[in-house]
């Protein structure tokens, strides 16, 4: 048979500088993604770890980030709340297609103040409020009915006024110990970047990985 030659591989440029800060590349990137995804630049998939050890995964929304961490919002007593709070650590995963790039982060997780809970809480629609009452997510659910029921149970009984932050709803904030940058290259032969630091007040160190 003959020798087919395998195909020129692509000159891969650096697609960003090693030296700069990871929180301004996701930054930057994240800008990017608000103006070309078509839906939700800001969903990522959050891993958590169960008692028995499996993994699990879901898409959640990010609703803040700075050099503290990355904030998402939950029912505490979901499947995934009570992951984090027995084993406070997570992984996260942006897939933004419209630019061919993905972002991973891996760390401690702890969960956000009160007030920061609180004043997020207090933005979202009315109807987003309720559900949050509504909702014993991740339970057992008899009917659709029984839902509407109890969202018409507490939309009664907060007809009137602000509705208050369940003590249950609140917050979480990843802080990474890994940032990888992915961006797709020809050939599969993708960019890696991946920033690392052994703890939260560490420097960040960086490397180049291979596709």
């Amino acid at each position: 048979m003959p020798v087919v030659s395998p195909p020129t591989a692509p000159h891969i440029v650096v697609m960003i500088p090693e030296k700069a800060d990871p929180l301004d590349i996701f930054g930057a990137w994240y800008e990017e993604a608000a103006k070309s995804e078509p839906n939700e630049p800001s969903a990522m998939s959050l891993a958590t770890v169960g008692p028995d050890g499996t993994p699990a995964v879901r898409m959640v929304l990010l609703k803040d980030f700075d050099s503290s961490g990355f904030v998402f919002y939950t029912n505490r007593q979901s499947r995934k709340g009570e992951h984090l709070l027995a084993h406070p650590k997570a992984a996260l995963l942006f897939h933004w297609k419209s630019l061919r790039r993905q972002v991973r982060l891996e760390g401690p997780v702890a969960p956000t103040t009160s007030e920061e809970a609180d004043a997020y809480f207090a933005t979202r629609a009315r109807g987003s409020q309720i559900g949050a009452w509504a909702s014993d997510q991740s339970q057992a659910l008899e009917s659709r009915f029984a839902l509407e029921k109890r969202v018409a149970e507490y939309a009664a009984r907060y007809v009137v006024g602000k509705v208050p932050r369940p003590s249950h709803w609140s917050g979480f904030r990843l802080q990474p110990l890994l940032i990888e940058f992915w961006q797709d290259g020809a050939f599969r032969l993708h960019d890696r970047l991946e920033y690392r630091r052994s703890t939260l007040d560490a420097p960040w160190t960086t490397r180049t990985l291979y596709p």
